[in-house]
């Protein structure tokens, strides 16, 4: 399976769902779309086609729930870029969603992307029944108090305050696990993959979630703004505890090729062909943005 047609699928869906939408409320489209378009490696919504692809030769039929999945990703993107948050400027190599549509118009963009990205998988599942249902719940956890949401309480709480190594992974666990976790696992209940292959892949989810979150926290160190599109060493000039002030960077670098490996080792546990999950791994293990 080709991961760049993929994207080309996903851009393509959301790029229709879009095409004349609003009226009086036209500037939020506007910026809901803005930041869906700017770019981004769309790899939370093609995790979820390839662990489908694993059970079912359809995936066309879950691009609905994988660009909720990504509009979801998206609006906390433009929520965490926000003045009273990261205060970033700079997402995907773009002026990020505030600094174009002001302030307001931003968080009601990001609040628009979840509530719609809900009403897709909701009316999905109106007419495609419980499986449906399933995900949008593995989904709605991941994002919510409990999952990403709670993950980003916690590491505003550590802003400027030494972090505990037991905090510091309760913060990327959620933050960034729980989402790329609940692509893999909304993707294996859509393929309706059996209960033994689930608890396979929720800790090849996990695992695969703590890797990327180092990998990127190395990026922020050993990374570049032009290839990144986004600020470096924020975390640092945020004085935020990250896996690199706890462990340092060669340390970093041996954790991640060791999760790695344990992701690749899961995935040889699974009754079928793993290739193409297998290669994403590697890729983000790899990456330099």
């Amino acid at each position: 399976m080709n991961i760049e047609v993929l994207k080309e699928d996903i851009d393509r869906w959301l790029s229709d769902y879009f095409n004349n939408k609003g009226n009086f409320n036209k500037t939020i489209y506007e910026s809901m779309r803005y930041s869906l378009e700017v770019g981004g490696k769309r790899i939370r919504p093609i995790l979820m086609i390839l662990t489908y692809s694993l059970y079912k030769d359809n995936y066309e039929e879950i691009l609905p729930c994988a660009c909720a999945l990504e509009m979801i990703h998206t609006y906390s993107l433009i929520h965490d870029d926000l003045p009273c948050m990261d205060n970033d400027s700079l997402r995907r190599g773009k002026p990020t969603n505030h600094i174009v549509f002001g302030e307001a118009m931003a968080l009601l963009a990001g609040d628009g992307l979840l509530n719609e990205a809900f009403n897709i998988i909701l009316n999905e599942a109106l007419v495609k029944g419980e499986t449906w249902l399933k995900a949008g719940s593995i989904i709605g956890k991941s994002s919510g108090v409990e999952g990403m949401i709670g993950g980003q309480v916690v590491d505003i709480l550590s802003t400027n305050k030494a972090a505990t190594e037991e905090e510091l992974y309760y913060i990327h666990n959620k933050k960034t696990g729980e989402l790329i976790k609940g692509a893999i696992l909304s993707g294996a209940v859509l393929g309706k993959a059996e209960e033994r292959e689930l608890n396979i892949l929720k800790e090849y989810g996990e695992k695969l979630g703590l890797a990327f979150q180092i990998k990127d926290d190395i990026l922020d160190i050993v990374g570049n703004t032009a290839t990144l599109g986004k600020s470096v060493n924020k975390d640092s000039d945020q004085n935020k505890t990250t896996f690199i002030k706890i462990y340092g960077l060669d340390k970093c670098k041996e954790m991640m090729n060791s999760i790695t490996e344990e992701c690749i080792a899961l995935l040889n546990n699974i009754n079928a062909d793993t290739t193409n999950l297998k290669n994403l791994t590697l890729f983000l293990l790899k990456r330099d943005y």
